[in-house]
């Protein structure tokens, strides 16, 4: 077998697929997956759960075959390795259904042609496109989301009657799609007759473009305005595309002055877009603009711990808080770092800690070890030792507040570049030679103390985690 050969045909294949599913499908349940053994038309690759394995199985088995297929040759079969024991990091081989048995799910396409809509089953029969698990029940609802939860609910409950158009915005990963399917999910529940549709601004694009070229842009139309509830995604991706939002325009025209229900999502304001029509801004304006910030520390954890129990999954407190004191740009990341920890655990047999939540991050986001500071350093001595910050800048004799303020000079010293004289200043506005006599104290006793030592310890792997 040529060395990495598995990661060469891996990556052929992820060619093909990322041409033939959404964005957001890609990257939740094909970006984490490891390429790990080619042998005898065999792939091999790594899965982070049974229910990772059963979702590619049940949905995208078809478009995994017939890839394999056509990008490493006929009868290639696809073995999954999937984690069952979490603790010991144990895992089983299942072979994936033959692909000669399986249909794609959708046909495979060299990704210049979109799926066509235009033949539009019943109304009870449609398929809504909506991402599975992305509903309210999972939507981890924090500070930076609440409103716009808590508005998506309204409008699931009366389509139309209350916020129309809702546009949804706010930077990548933050929940935006999430949101605007768990509102299209609500609907379908409470409101079975609505047709519904989720799309991306892209393929919408591509459905349009095709209807063109294939003459028959009249059933492309009729089709569209026939949706009760239409959710586009990225609108941002019509900037520029005057035909397209030429045409759109008349369809959200139509939607909305007979009463139809749109929900629109964009990585910015629609002040801030650029390239579209001023007469789509002003629709766009028309209902409620809602943003969805970056989760704030709090709601990150909340997301982890979510996530780890969905999936079946034991991961420490100590490693949850790292990963989301340091992965603080999305929801998105906060899930593909769980992902990539899973799958790297699998292939390097090794237990979930620290170390390999670092090495994870390190390679998944752009991530900064962040100094420590005095500040840090003052806050952690006093909340080991459960003594108030500002007793230490107190001129007191008492042990433990004097103990505490040695420490604090002690591990300055030695974690951070200020000379003596600046911790001195800093920690109580004493002198060189006080600090000095600090550190002195210190590591004599630590020498000599083994259970003075290990609190210390304690103190230091904290400031590392921080």
């Amino acid at each position: 077998m040529i060395e990495n050969e598995h990661n060469a045909l891996w990556n052929l294949c992820l060619r093909r697929i990322r041409d033939n599913v959404d964005k957001v499908v890609y990257e939740r349940w094909f970006e984490p997956i490891v390429p790990l053994q080619y042998e005898n038309k065999e792939l091999t690759i790594g899965v982070p759960s049974q229910f990772f394995y059963e979702i590619l199985e049940e949905k995208y088995a078809g478009l995994l075959s017939a890839t394999l297929n056509k990008e490493i040759g006929e009868g290639t079969q696809l073995l999954y390795r999937v984690l069952i024991d979490k603790t010991n990091g144990e895992s089983i081989t299942i072979e994936g259904r033959k692909g000669t048995n399986v249909a794609p799910a959708r046909p495979i396409t060299d990704g210049n042609k979109a799926p066509n809509p235009i033949k539009a089953p019943a109304p009870q029969d449609l398929d809504s496109q909506l991402i599975p698990n992305y509903n309210f029940e999972n939507f981890i609802k924090g500070t930076s989301n609440e409103f716009s939860r808590s508005v998506g609910e309204t409008i699931a409950e009366n389509p139309a009657k209350t916020f129309n158009p809702l546009f949804l915005y706010g930077p990548s990963g933050v929940g935006k799609t999430h949101l605007s399917n768990a509102i299209g999910a609500r609907i379908k529940e409470l409101h079975p007759d609505k047709r519904v549709l989720y799309v991306s601004a892209h393929l919408l694009q591509r459905q349009y473009t095709d209807s063109v070229r294939n003459n028959n842009f009249n059933s492309f139309m009729n089709f569209y305005q026939s949706i009760d509830v239409l959710i586009v995604d990225d609108i941002q991706e019509f900037s520029g595309l005057t035909k397209t939002q030429n045409t759109f325009f008349h369809i959200f025209n139509h939607l909305q002055q007979n009463g139809k229900q749109l929900i629109l999502t964009s990585d910015r304001a629609p002040v801030m877009l650029v390239g579209m029509e001023d007469r789509l801004l002003t629709r766009f304006k028309w209902g409620l603009i809602a943003e969805l910030d970056k989760p704030d520390v709090e709601l990150r954890k909340n997301i982890l711990r979510s996530k780890i129990h969905r999936d079946g999954l034991t991961i420490s407190n100590e490693v949850i808080d790292f990963i989301a004191e340091n992965v603080n740009e999305s929801v998105r990341e906060l899930e593909g770092v769980i992902q990539s920890l899973l799958a790297r655990s699998i292939y390097l047999k090794r237990e979930i800690n620290i170390s390999l939540a670092e090495h994870v991050i390190n390679k998944a986001v752009r991530y900064e070890k962040k100094p420590v500071t005095i500040e840090d350093i003052i806050s952690k001595v006093c909340a080991h030792y459960n003594i108030e910050e500002n007793a230490i800048f107190k001129k007191t004799r008492k042990r433990e507040i004097v103990q505490v303020r040695q420490i604090s000079m002690y591990l300055a010293k030695k974690h951070t570049g200020y000379s003596s004289a600046k911790i001195g200043q800093i920690v109580g506005n004493r002198d060189h030679a006080t600090v000095v006599h600090a550190c002195k104290i210190i590591k004599n006793q630590l020498e000599v103390d083994k259970a003075f030592h290990a609190e210390v310890k304690e103190i230091e792997i904290q400031l590392q985690n921080k």
